[in-house]
């Protein structure tokens, strides 16, 4: 039986009291047909992040600190090797030993990591761009950045950033200072909790008298998640992240893999506004309708070339090999190509 932290019904209860009518009261609702795409991304962001978040508190994969085991969905997943099997010296006794850690500890693992190059085949680097915890903190900090020195990149101006973002600095830099103070300690507790039960945790959180391991996991964490997301940001996911180079990979040789396209056919309904341009945080040029590796189909583009255009009227969407995706609307204006209508 799982059992939750201290203050776990608590959170709840404010959840349910507080925050939710509060965002009844402000109306923020979703409807599939007005949501954009960002607002769909960021959803499912904010739900991934917190799967991720309440895994090891539900039991659904953590390692049991005390019995050295791998919780997987309240389930002992162990390799299988029964103490009987050691006393057999036989090439038989060898062989079963063999076998059971094969079947038990390298075919899962392979299976695992096949999740992202299939991933990549399939839907190219959608992961990244809608799912990724770190790619969401990562935008985070881009946005943070535009808002008290107008531009995304740490280190100095680039082409592509927006205009004339800055914002209320005090009110921002507040903000900057909260999340660079509660979102890796939050994220150091929650990604400890998958190595050191979360209820032991919560325990020595409660106390305030912490073992070496959990306090070097929630210090280790916080340390890795602040330096990333101010001084390396998308350059981890570019050059470094193994999960984004394998999505990479396989996106960029699959014929059928998600991708961004854009209408050249009616290429001259452009106002060359670089609105595109400057909307992509992974600094990607979406005119140039070439398959980019760094591209995260977050459609971010597609809003912008929307905006400028008309609702229904931009010039990208994101297409499944050569049959357009999303969003609906782009889809149906479409221009047919020389060989034939595009397919819907």
């Amino acid at each position: 039986m799982c059992e939750m932290p201290p203050g776990f019904p608590d959170a709840v209860a404010f959840l349910m009291t507080q925050v939710i009518p509060l965002l009844r009261r402000q109306r923020y609702t979703i409807n599939m047909k007005q949501a954009t795409l960002t607002t769909w991304r960021r959803v499912s962001q904010i739900a991934f992040i917190l799967f991720i978040f309440l895994m090891p508190v539900l039991n659904i994969l953590r390692i049991d600190s005390d019995t050295h085991e791998l919780i997987i969905f309240g389930a002992s997943w162990s390799f299988g090797i029964q103490p009987e099997y050691y006393a057999d010296r036989s090439a038989l006794g060898g062989l079963r030993i063999a076998g059971q850690f094969l079947l038990k500890g390298i075919l899962p693992w392979v299976l695992f990591l096949a999740i992202f190059p299939l991933l990549g085949w399939l839907t190219g680097r959608l992961f990244c761009g809608w799912l990724c915890p770190e790619g969401a903190l990562f935008e985070l900090s881009d946005f943070l950045t535009l808002k008290l020195l107008g531009r995304r990149n740490l280190y100095g101006k680039r082409p592509n950033d927006p205009d004339d973002a800055k914002g209320k600095s005090l009110l921002y830099g507040a903000i900057a200072v909260l999340c660079a103070i509660f979102i890796p300690l939050s994220g150091g507790v929650a990604l400890t909790g998958y190595f050191v039960a979360p209820k032991t945790i919560w325990r020595q959180i409660a106390a305030w008298d912490f073992t070496f391991g959990v306090k070097a996991g929630i210090i280790g964490v916080s340390i890795y998640m602040l330096i990333t997301s101010i001084f390396v940001r998308h350059v981890l996911c570019r050059y470094v992240c193994a999960a984004g180079l394998m999505q990479m990979l396989f996106g960029w040789i699959s014929p059928v893999s998600l991708r961004l396209r854009m209408d050249s056919a009616r290429i001259s309904a452009c106002t060359d506004c670089k609105g595109c341009d400057r909307a992509c945080f992974m600094n990607v040029t979406p005119r140039k309708n070439k398959r980019d590796i760094s591209c995260v189909n977050c459609g971010a583009c597609i809003e912008a070339c929307n905006t400028e255009l008309g609702m229904g009227k931009g010039l990208f969407h994101l297409a499944f090999g050569k049959s357009c995706a999303l969003p609906e609307q782009n889809c149906r204006n479409i221009a047919p190509s020389p060989s034939g209508p595009v397919k819907t």
